[in-house]
């Protein structure tokens, strides 16, 4: 009984030496701001497809398409989308092959939280899981100050829309596909991501290169 008591100080005691492991923090290139397809056109050409290319997205791509949504686009930190009082209640979380990551806008770049490919978690249909990108919209309730619980789900679905439309927008004028979805294992994705109470997965939407 003495050595096991000795084991488990010894073990506790080195978790508390042993650094914790940084979150790895990938850099963005600056969101290209100007440019692109005339408005009218990218509204022509906006649609929802569901056949993708398993090729990645450029870090490009990714950077032009999470600015779109919900990037910074004012110097008071305010966004490319509206939210309700000014909230700015939304996380969007990615879902890609190599693991999942968190858009910091702030910095304009991921946060990488794990390396797990939780893809089959992003939606129903079978292309979820092999497209390239699967965006995840999360609303953070506790940011909603002073609004009632209907409210706080009122906004939260109103204010997604409009970030899901910037993704189609862009993705219209690059020739990209996407498509968003309703249809997602939201109580699965809330565990994997270690998600908080307050956190709720509203919608999720797929981008990628067409495919054939």
């Amino acid at each position: 009984m003495q050595k096991l008591k000795i084991i488990l100080i010894v073990f506790v005691l080195s978790s508390l030496i042993l650094p914790v492991q940084a979150q790895e923090t990938v850099r963005l290139p600056e969101p290209e701001r100007k440019g692109g397809m005339p408005l009218f056109e990218a509204l022509d050409n906006r649609q929802s497809l569901r056949s993708y290319s398993s090729r990645e997205l450029s870090e490009r791509d990714l950077s032009n398409i999470l600015w779109a949504a919900f990037g910074m686009n004012r110097e008071d930190g305010r966004r490319t989308a509206p939210s309700a009082r000014n909230w700015q209640q939304f996380d969007i979380y990615l879902i890609k092959a190599d693991g999942w990551y968190l858009y910091d806008p702030a910095e304009h770049a991921l946060v990488k939280k794990g390396n797990e490919d939780f893809r089959q978690y992003a939606g129903s249909q079978d292309f979820v899981a092999t497209a390239p990108l699967n965006l995840i919209f999360v609303s953070d309730h506790d940011r909603m100050t002073g609004a009632s619980r209907e409210n706080r789900e009122f906004h939260s679905a109103t204010d997604v829309g409009f970030i899901s439309q910037n993704v189609y927008l862009y993705c219209a004028s690059e020739g990209l596909a996407t498509v968003v979805r309703g249809l997602l294992d939201r109580d699965r994705l809330k565990e994997l991501m270690k998600l908080r109470p307050s956190q709720h997965v509203i919608l999720g939407q797929t981008v990628g290169y067409p495919g054939n």
